[in-house]
């Protein structure tokens, strides 16, 4: 049964772009809850056995990142801090399920292990006490059992330790349903079935980092309507493994465009097709939507595209967004205006994203498709976007200067 039961997890880590919502809900509730039915399923059957501990680094600064590592950020701001900074040594912990873990991460570790093994909690919690920093991620409990699975007491025991203690919000973990819904027509959350679970976590991270007002980031600029005080630490993309020949025009042949989906919902992904279906059908589109490929994949696919269309329901942009960007290829999506006003405010930068909803989707295409020269200059932009605000170099900056360096 231990053996299936871990195969079955492995398979759900590989495919899950392809697992129905619930089944995704059902794994991910092992997670936010511990002590629930599929936590203390998955600890028992899961549980013993021996879990790696998070190296420390011998250097002067020393900066741990954990828990979540969602899309390997952890692990690439850890690498762009020491880019930045001689004598800084940065590692990140991941927690998940066993085998299959699709990003990097300096130390994996199964979740099964952070749910039942005390041996485990208490020789992590040794490590990251020898850290000069601590940065949780998306204020998740780092220790498992050593302090109840309870982050204030995790906070206070670092702190007494002489670690300085910061948190980096990653997105659901605080955006408020019903502030984003009121802030963009599109907003995803009347129709997902999590809103309400969603909304009770967004609200009480939000009071857990009202009270404790330690140095706070935020990894996307949406987030900012949610922490107003939090510092921005934008995500982190492979320029070079993304960089692709220039962009040619369409000339004489349809415009391929490319829609990656691992959240349909999320992303609006039901609303492209019926609104390119025109261009399409007079061969002026060819349209391909990605679902279920490795990661590895992806900057052939980008590389392969004319047009990349991000998101509709978020109203801001993400890591596959800024990879699109880092392949030279144009990049299509709805951000919402407060977005791209603060990132020009803050950087000086123009997002170039070509901002579209679904309702203007097919004229958006259209001119792309007619305006071959237009489409060349704006995804020409990419690149130059992405290696001054996400190769890591901005990210290190945001931190050091917003926290170590303080």
């Amino acid at each position: 049964m231990k053996r299936l039961f871990a195969a079955v997890a492995d398979w759900a880590v590989k495919h899950r772009s392809r697992m129905p919502r619930w089944a995704g809900r059902i794994m991910e509730s092992a997670a936010r809850n511990p002590d629930g039915l599929v936590g203390r399923i998955s600890a028992k059957l899961l549980g013993g056995g021996e879990a790696p501990v998070t190296s420390v680094p011998e250097a002067s600064t020393r900066v741990y990142i954990a828990p979540t590592n969602y899309s390997g950020q952890g692990y690439l701001w850890a690498r762009a801090l020491e880019r930045a900074r001689t004598g800084l040594g940065a590692r990140n912990t991941a927690v998940g399920l066993p085998g299959g873990f699709a990003f990097p991460a300096d130390t994996l570790v199964p979740i099964a292990a952070v749910n039942a093994s005390s041996e485990w909690a208490a020789a992590e919690w040794e490590a990251a006490r020898r850290f000069t920093h601590v940065l949780v991620e998306a204020e998740r409990s780092m220790f498992g059992r050593r302090f109840g699975r309870d982050l204030e007491a995790e906070v206070a025991a670092l702190e007494a330790e002489g670690v300085s203690v910061a948190f980096i919000c990653h997105g659901t973990d605080v955006r408020d349903p019903d502030r984003h819904a009121e802030l963009t027509p599109w907003s995803m959350y009347p129709e997902d079935p999590r809103t309400d679970m969603l909304r009770e976590d967004a609200r009480r991270n939000a009071a857990l980092l009202d009270r404790l007002r330690r140095p706070t980031f935020i990894s996307t600029p949406d987030l900012i309507a949610d922490v107003p005080n939090a510092i921005w630490c934008p995500v982190v993309a492979d320029v070079e493994r993304f960089a692709a020949p220039p962009l040619e025009p369409a000339l004489g042949r349809a415009l391929r465009v490319v829609h990656a989906s691992s959240d349909p919902l999320g992303k609006g992904s039901h609303t492209i097709e019926p609104a390119l279906a025109p261009l399409i059908e007079a061969g002026e589109v060819e349209y391909r939507l990605v679902t279920g490929v490795a990661s590895a994949e992806m900057p052939r696919m980008f590389a392969g595209a004319d047009v990349v269309i991000d998101q509709f329901r978020a109203g801001s942009y993400g890591v596959a967004a800024c990879e699109a960007m880092a392949a030279g290829r144009v990049v299509v999506g709805h951000v919402m205006p407060f977005v791209r006003e603060y990132i020009e405010r803050e950087t000086g930068l123009t997002l170039p994203i070509v901002e579209a909803t679904p309702d203007t989707l097919h004229t958006v295409i259209d001119d792309l498709a007619r305006n071959p020269q237009k489409a060349r200059a704006v995804a020409a932009a990419g690149p130059a976007y992405v290696s001054a605000l996400h190769s890591g170099a901005a990210s290190a900056d945001a931190l050091l200067t917003g926290w170590i360096d303080r």
